[in-house]
Order: structure tokens, then sequence, then C-alpha cells
């Protein structure tokens, strides 16, 4: 069973996902995250690469990420990459990660391209406040990505927020379930999980 989960950077997706895994299991559910599947930079000088937009579609390996569903799906294991958020390219060492019972993907584009809608079993879209949205990228790129307060607002204004109109914001339409208030949406959450036993048999 694969479940996508979507929805604007500081919605509360990586939240959901760990309440659901913490639900049905950690033995049962292999988890990929989009942001690791951003492209290599490596070949660009660092201070052109801060200006790169990662939040337009074009900033991911969007077939990296399809056929590593696809694999999973077939029971085959994959080399997950390994992104270093620090200086925008992936690491040399790649994660073995072996096919389990439930895939869930998550990340704001995960609903973008069609192909991997397909794959989906389950679509959620996490929905929030723009405000508290800022907020929580703000204290996440401060406290995980060794980030500047002045390049967060810079970027949230001139990227971040423009690319969740165009891109992410469009894309709730193709969810089954829309998730208001994230992980603290305990009632939403109990349903999902309730929905993916039944389906798993238990």
């Amino acid at each position: 069973m694969i479940i996508g989960i979507s929805g604007g950077t500081g919605s509360g997706k990586t939240t959901v996902a760990q309440k659901i895994i913490s639900s049905i299991g950690q033995s049962e559910v292999v988890y990929l995250q989009q942001d690791s599947y951003y492209r290599n930079l490596d070949d660009m000088p660092l201070d052109f690469r801060h200006q790169v937009n990662f939040d337009h579609p074009d900033a991911f390996d969007g077939e990296l990420l399809l056929n590593h569903l696809e694999a999973l799906r077939a029971g085959q294991c994959i080399e997950h990459p390994v992104y270093d958020f620090a200086t925008h390219t992936r690491r040399p060492g790649t994660v073995r990660v072996m096919p389990l019972r439930v895939i869930i993907v998550e990340g704001i584009l995960v609903f973008y391209d069609a192909r991997m809608r397909r794959l989906m079993d389950l679509k959620i879209f996490v929905d929030c406040d723009a405000d508290i949205r800022f907020i929580r990228r703000l204290e996440r790129d401060l406290r995980e990505r060794g980030r500047r307060v002045e390049s967060v607002m810079e970027q949230y204004i001139t990227t971040v927020r423009p690319m969740h109109l165009q891109f992410v914001e469009p894309s709730m339409r193709y969810a089954d379930i829309i998730l208001p208030e994230g992980g603290f949406n305990e009632a939403g959450i109990d349903l999902i999980t309730g929905k993916i036993r039944s389906v798993l048999g238990g």
C-alpha cells in the first residue's frame, strides 16, 4: 500500500507520517521523504546553489523517486539517496531500503506528477494556515539546515510562497483526504490509520 502525504512547507506532513508509522508499526512501513530526492548540485558553485528555486518541481529528481516507488511496490530493494541541505548536494553513500507492506512518500510536490499519483492507494493533503507554516519552516531551517533568518525570509517571499500558490495548493484537489491542522488532528489520524489497517487486513 502506497500512501502519499502532501501539503505546504511546515504544514505538519512529517508529524502526520510519524504518527501513522507509530500507529501501524515501524516494522511495517517504508518512509520516503521527497526532500531526499533533490537534484545533486555539486557541479554548481555554492553561491549559485543558494539561488536555486527548491520549491519548483524541477528541483527534484522525480524520475528517481518514481523508479524507487515502482521498485518497492514490486518487492525490490532500493538505494535511497542521502541529501546534504547545507551544501545542496548528495552525499556519496546511499541507504539500502527493503520493501515493506506500507510505503509512505511525503513532500510538498508528491501529487504533482500524475504517474506518481497513480501509484498511490491513499492521498492525504495536510492543510495549515500560512503564518503557522512560515514559523515552522523558519524554526526548522535555523535548527536543522544551518540557515540565517534573512535568507529564510527572502526565500519564503521570492520562491516558497509563489510556488505554494502555483503548485502545492492546487494539488489539494487530488487528495482523497484533506487533514486540517496536521499532527494535532488526532481524530483525523485515527480515521486514516483505521483505513490503512482495514486495507492491510487488520
